[in-house]
């Protein structure tokens, strides 16, 4: 059966889940606790570069908590003013 929409996009030849579950269990586990919605490609790169410097399991999820502080101090000032955190407390 012909599917009754036409376009120029790839088709996903890989489920995102399936990468999620191909994770290691450690990095699984850093990622229920994110701030930020990671994609397992990018979360797997950072993961393996942090065990390449240092095979060291607490050394990657050290990596990957100050990569999604610079990310979320960045973002911060344009979803919530340059003056957050300081007129945001209570």
């Amino acid at each position: 059966m012909r599917r009754n929409t036409v376009t120029s996009l790839k088709r996903r030849t890989v489920s995102p889940m399936a990468g999620y579950d191909r994770l290691p269990s450690e990095l699984r586990g850093w990622l229920r606790n994110a701030a930020l919605p990671w994609s397992a490609p990018s979360a797997l790169r950072l993961w393996n570069k942090a065990l390449a410097e240092r095979n060291c399991t607490h050394h990657a999820q050290a990596c990957l908590c100050a990569a999604e502080a610079r990310m979320l101090a960045r973002d911060a000032p344009a979803i919530w003013g340059k003056s957050y955190p300081l007129e945001h407390r209570a």
